[in-house]
């Protein structure tokens, strides 16, 4: 049986809190949403959230929050799920792309500087913790107040991460999480925005319910954004089990590292500052193909994420970026399993399959 790259896991608990959802008959929008965002920005320690159909839509309701529109500049990282720099589209503003930090994978603190000194003003930067691991958040900060920028956090694959004790979503004027079915934990498909900021709370809230002010008024043009009492239900039980899966990822995570650290295979960075929520366990090699033809004969699930860096797919193919350290990374990396239903012996048959293929490679 083939080890899976993903397993989402899903027991009475889940069961239980949908089914009091079903009998109560409120299946839309209503008090158990209301009750999941309450309890998210618990847990990320923000004064509020917002619940949204997916992550692609609590992005995009953030930089909508945050008055981000037409004529707008929005900078982000190419190396990413496309959905990141979507959601600034969806906005009609303009975005551009600044290479990486290669240990990090996240957006590159440097190359952003660079691009503040030398180019036009820039009025937001979403920052991707990409693969759970939190970007440089400290020195992004410090980037938004010198530099007068919105700073959005997309958490959509970092449920939990820290940087220096403070979770993510807690970071920047707003942090982006998504609950679709691979992620740390998952809602079916929903999405949530984390912000200390009421304003941007309030305008998000109403953005997601066609502009609702109250009753049948609208302040302004919005959309159905919204998540089902069924979703927040999953997301409740979820969010309670959150912790045992992160320290379930996180001790693949370690084993994986110690098998592989005699091979040629580059492991996962951390910095000192920051803790990593591996939603995937990410290696580097200069053979991915013949480390994964070794795979599919070894039944070990993987993937590549991401194969084409945003600004070299055809939809942004109007957009110039200089990002070597993106585009490198798209062709050597590859994931491997690291979620909470690997048991020991799996985690084994991973590491076995790629030191095997290490050896044919050399």
């Amino acid at each position: 049986m083939t080890i899976p790259i993903a397993n989402p896991q899903v027991g009475d608990a889940e069961r239980e809190y949908v089914e009091a959802v079903l009998d109560s008959g409120q299946l839309a929008d209503g008090p158990e949403v209301r009750r999941f965002e309450s309890e998210f920005a618990a847990y990320c320690d923000t004064d509020d959230a917002v619940a949204t159909s997916n992550g692609t839509t609590a992005l995009h309701a953030a930089l909508h929050a945050l008055s981000i529109g037409e004529g707008d500049r929005v900078v982000t990282t190419p190396f990413t799920y496309i959905a990141t720099a979507n959601a600034v589209s969806f906005c009609d503003a303009t975005v551009e792309f600044v290479d990486i930090d290669p240990e990090t994978y996240n957006i590159d603190p440097a190359a952003l500087e660079r691009r503040l000194r030398e180019g036009p003003p820039v009025d937001a930067v979403v920052a991707v913790h990409l693969y759970g691991l939190p970007a440089d958040m400290e020195r992004l900060t410090e980037l938004a107040d010198a530099y007068d920028f919105a700073l959005v956090e997309d958490a959509a694959q970092a449920h939990g991460a820290t940087v220096d004790g403070d979770r993510v979503g807690s970071l920047a004027d707003a942090g982006c999480f998504s609950f679709y079915p691979t992620k740390n934990m998952t809602t079916g498909e929903g999405g949530m925005i984390t912000t200390d900021r009421s304003d941007v709370a309030d305008r998000a809230a109403r953005f997601v319910d066609h502009g609702r002010s109250e009753g049948y008024e609208h302040a302004e043009i919005g959309h159905n954004f919204r998540m089902t009492s069924v979703a927040a239900a999953l997301g409740r039980a979820q969010l309670q089990r959150l912790p045992r899966f992160t320290s379930a990822r996180q001790l693949n995570a370690s084993r994986l590292s110690n098998a592989l650290e005699r091979t040629a295979v580059r492991t996962p960075s951390v910095p000192d500052d920051r803790t990593h929520v591996y939603h995937q366990y990410t290696i580097r090699t200069t053979d991915r193909e013949a480390l994964c033809s070794r795979l599919d004969e070894q039944d070990v699930g993987y993937g590549v994420y991401y194969p084409v860096p945003v600004h070299e797919q055809a939809a942004y193919d109007h957009v110039d970026a200089v990002a070597p350290n993106a585009e490198r990374a798209a062709e050597e990396v590859l994931s491997l399993p690291v979620h909470p239903a690997l048991t020991r012996a799996d985690v084994e048959q991973v590491a076995t399959a790629v030191r095997e293929s290490m050896e044919v490679i050399a």
